[in-house]
C-alpha cells in the first residue's frame, strides 16, 4: 500500500478506538461522546494539526445520511409496545412543541438581535429539535420510568422531520415566494407520505426477513439495515421525510420476531456509533475557533432562550392535555438535549450560500457544546429529586456476551446433526472438562434441563458454558465424540 493509505487506514482505526473508549467514558460521566468526537475533530482542524475543510455542502449530505443510520437504530432497538403508549404526547411535541420552540427562540432573535425573519427562522429551526442520538445515548442508561422514557424517544425520533422541511424552504432561493400555508402544507405532505412509506417498508420487512433462508448468519444483519434504511431513499425520492420513514420503518421491524435478533441489533448499534464517529468528527473540522469565541455570548442567550423558556413552554402546551404531572414536565423540559441534528440543520444554508448563515452554525455549535455539558451531567439528579427515576424498574432483559465475559466463561452452541456419533449418547458420557457445562436441550422447540440421564437425539440444539480456560477442551471432546461416539479419547484423538 501507498503510504497516504497507510497513514489513513491508521488514522481511521485510531478514530475507532477512541470512539470506543469515548463511549466508556461517556457511560462512567453521563456525558455523550459526540463530544468527546467533536473535540476530535477540532483538534484536527485548522486550529490544531491545520487540516482545513470546508466543504459544507458535502458534510450537510453525509451528515443527513448518518443522521438516517442513528435514527434506524433507534427505531430498531426501540420496542412498539413500549412507544405505543406515549405516541400521542411525542406526536404532539414534535410538530406542535416544534413550531412553538421556533416561535420563541425566532422571535427572541429578532428582539434583542435585529436579525432578519428568515436568519431567526434559520436558528430557531435548529435548536428546536432534539437529538435522536444524545437522547438514546444518555436516556438509556437510566431508568425512567416506562412511559416518560418513550415519549423522549419517541420525539427524538419523530421532530427531525417538520424542522427538516423548515430549514429547506428557509435556505431555498424560493423562500421570498413561498406562503405560509404553503409551508404548512409542505410539512403535512412530508410527515404523511413519510409516516407511509415507513409503515409500508416494515411491513414488508416483517413478512419476509423471518421467511428469508440466507446461507449465513451475518447476512441478516445487512440485510436488516439495508431494508431499514430502504424506507429513508424511498421517502426521499417522493419528496417526503426520509427520517420520519427510516425511524418508522425499524420500529416496525424491530419489534417483530428478528433471526438472530441480537446479531442484528449489535451491528445496527455498531453502525450508528461509526455513522456517529464520522458525522461529530466532520462537524469538528468545520468549526473555526476563532469565530467560535466571537458566537459565544449570542449562543449562551440563545440557549438560555430555548432551555428555559421555549422548552419548557412547549412541553407545558404539548403534554397538559395528557394529564402528565408537573414532575415529568418538569424532567421532559430539562431532557431536551440537542446534538448532531441541530449542527447539520445549520450547515444546509451555509451550503446555500444564504448571508448571514456561518453565524448561525457558530451560534448552533458553541450552544450544543455549552449546554450538552450542563444538560447531559445533571439529568440523573434532576430525575432522582423529581422522582421519575425507578432504581427497580422491571425491564425487558438484553442478554450479551459481556456479562459472560466478565466471568470469564463462554457460551457455546451445538447442533447435533444427521450422522453425528452424539444421537444416542447419555449427558454423563459427554465427559466434558472441568469448568464446562451442558446446561439447555432444545427438542423440537422446547428447551429443558438435561439430567444425567438425558440422551441426546438428532436435531438436537445443546447450550454449553465453558469457562474461558476449559473452551478449547470442551470443544474438542465435543468434536471427539461426534465423530467416535462415547469412547472418543478426551482430547478428541482418533480412536
Amino acid at each position: 500500500m501507498e503510504p497516504s493509505t497507510d497513514l489513513a487506514v491508521l488514522a481511521g482505526c485510531g478514530l475507532l478506538l477512541v470512539a470506543v473508549l469515548a463511549v466508556r467514558l461517556s457511560s462512567r460521566t453521563g456525558v455523550p461522546a459526540l463530544l468527546v468526537y467533536l473535540g476530535i475533530g477540532v483538534l484536527v482542524g485548522e486550529a490544531g494539526l491545520g487540516f482545513r475543510f470546508e466543504d459544507y455542502e458535502l458534510t450537510s449530505q453525509l451528515g443527513l445520511i448518518a443522521l438516517a443510520v442513528i435514527l434506524a437504530e433507534g427505531g430498531l432497538t426501540t420496542r412498539w409496545s413500549t412507544v405505543r403508549p406515549a405516541l400521542p404526547a411525542a406526536l404532539v411535541l414534535s410538530t406542535a412543541g416544534v413550531a412553538i420552540s421556533v416561535a420563541v427562540v425566532a422571535g427572541l432573535t429578532m428582539a434583542v438581535f435585529g436579525t432578519s425573519f428568515r436568519i431567526a427562522l434559520l436558528l430557531g429551526a435548529a435548536v428546536a429539535s432534539t437529538d435522536a442520538a444524545a437522547v438514546f445515548s444518555v436516556l438509556r442508561r437510566l431508568p425512567l420510568k416506562a412511559r416518560l422514557r418513550s415519549v423522549l424517544e419517541a420525539e427524538s425520533g419523530l421532530n427531525d422531520a417538520p424542522t427538516v422541511v423548515l430549514v429547506t424552504i428557509a435556505s431555498s432561493k424560493s423562500w421570498s415566494t413561498t406562503t405560509w400555508y404553503e409551508v404548512v402544507g409542505l410539512i403535512g405532505y412530508e410527515l404523511v407520505v413519510g409516516l407511509a412509506v415507513g409503515l409500508a417498508v416494515g411491513w414488508v420487512g416483517r413478512s419476509s426477513l423471518g421467511r428469508l433462508a440466507l446461507p449465513s448468519a451475518g447476512l441478516y444483519p445487512l440485510a436488516t439495515v439495508a431494508l431499514v434504511l430502504l424506507a429513508y431513499g424511498a421517502a426521499g425520492s417522493l419528496h417526503a421525510s426520509g427520517f420520519l420513514a427510516v425511524y418508522v420503518a425499524g420500529l416496525v421491524v424491530g419489534s417483530t420476531r428478528l433471526p438472530h435478533r441480537r446479531a442484528v441489533l449489535g451491528f445496527a448499534t455498531s453502525l450508528a456509533l461509526l455513522a456517529e464517529l464520522g458525522l461529530f468528527v466532520l462537524l469538528g473540522l468545520l468549526a473555526s475557533p476563532d469565530r467560535l469565541l466571537d458566537a459565544i455570548p449570542k449562543a449562551i442567550l440563545v440557549g438560555a432562550a430555548a432551555l428555559l423558556v421555549a422548552r419548557p413552554l412547549a412541553v407545558l402546551v404539548s403534554t397538559t392535555p395528557f394529564r402528565t404531572p408537573w414532575r415529568e414536565q418538569v424532567f421532559l423540559a430539562w431532557a431536551g438535549l440537542r446534538g448532531a441534528v441541530p449542527i447539520v440543520l445549520a450547515t444546509v444554508p451555509v451550503s446555500q450560500g444564504v448571508a448571514g448563515a456561518t453565524d448561525v452554525l457558530d451560534v448552533v455549535f458553541v450552544l450544543v457544546v455549552a449546554y450538552t455539558l450542563l444538560q447531559a451531567p445533571t439529568l440523573p439528579w434532576m430525575g432522582r429529586r423529581l422522582g421519575v427515576i425507578e432504581e427497580l424498574e422491571a425491564r425487558d432483559l438484553e442478554v450479551e456476551s459481556a456479562p459472560l465475559e466478565q466471568v470469564r466463561a463462554d457460551l457455546l452452541q451445538v447442533q447435533v446433526r444427521k450422522g453425528s456419533h452424539l444421537h444416542g449418547v447419555y449427558v454423563d458420557e459427554l465427559r466434558l472438562p472441568p469448568g464446562a457445562v451442558l446446561s439447555l436441550v432444545v427438542r423440537d422447540g422446547v428447551g429443558s434441563v438435561p439430567t444425567s440421564e438425558t440422551r441426546l437425539e438428532r436435531g438436537d440444539q445443546l447450550l454449553v458454558v465453558a469457562t474461558t480456560d476449559s473452551r478449547g477442551a470442551a470443544e474438542e471432546r465435543l468434536r471427539a465424540v461426534s465423530r467416535d461416539g462415547k469412547l472418543a479419547r478426551w482430547y478428541g484423538k482418533p480412536t
